[in-house]
């Protein structure tokens, strides 16, 4: 049996993945149905909506160089099932309906992390921050300190050789 592209044929699903689901056709062919051509919804979970050794109807997207057949179960359901929304949202304007907002739930406090590097603090906790100048004096002279001590940090020391010998050894 020579699939076609472009034509709807009946399937058995073989295997499920994350990415997407295995037909086997009955001249002994196998191809594969991408997550994103499973539903005309959103696919979280392909098991919720084909499961192993049920028949479906595919449609043949292509035919690779290699043999690889892709194939679009959405893109072989009737035209008027084809293009549901994707997922919830706005109605067509982008509006959203008028009337009171519902509440939203609060955010959760910033809970401490893991120390930065060099344990800077990043923006300051206190409100008493004084003019943008004081803000970028205060930023300099931490920087400055902070810059001479990596510096120190990765300075060879003198007076020893790489070998560890006081004096000029040579290699």
């Amino acid at each position: 049996m020579g699939l076609e592209v472009g034509e709807i044929y009946e399937g058995k699903v073989t295997g499920i993945t994350k990415f997407g689901a295995f037909v086997s056709f009955e001249g002994g062919q196998t191809g594969m149905v991408h997550i994103s051509e499973i539903a005309p919804t959103f696919v979280s979970e392909i098991k919720d909506f084909v499961s192993e050794g049920q028949t479906v109807r595919v449609k043949v997207l292509s035919v690779s160089e290699e043999g690889k057949i892709s194939l679009s179960i959405k893109k072989a359901l009737p035209p008027e099932e084809q293009h549901k929304p994707r997922r919830p949202g706005p109605p067509q304007g982008g509006r959203r309906p008028a009337g009171p907002r519902p509440p939203r739930a609060p955010r959760p406090e910033p809970q401490p992390g893991p120390g930065r590097p060099g344990d800077f603090e990043w923006q300051s906790r206190r409100n008493d921050s004084g003019s943008f100048e004081d803000m970028m004096s205060r930023f300099k002279q931490t920087s400055d300190e902070k810059m001479s001590d990596l510096k120190r940090g990765n300075e060879p020391r003198r007076g020893y050789s790489r070998r560890g010998q006081k004096g000029g050894g040579s290699y």
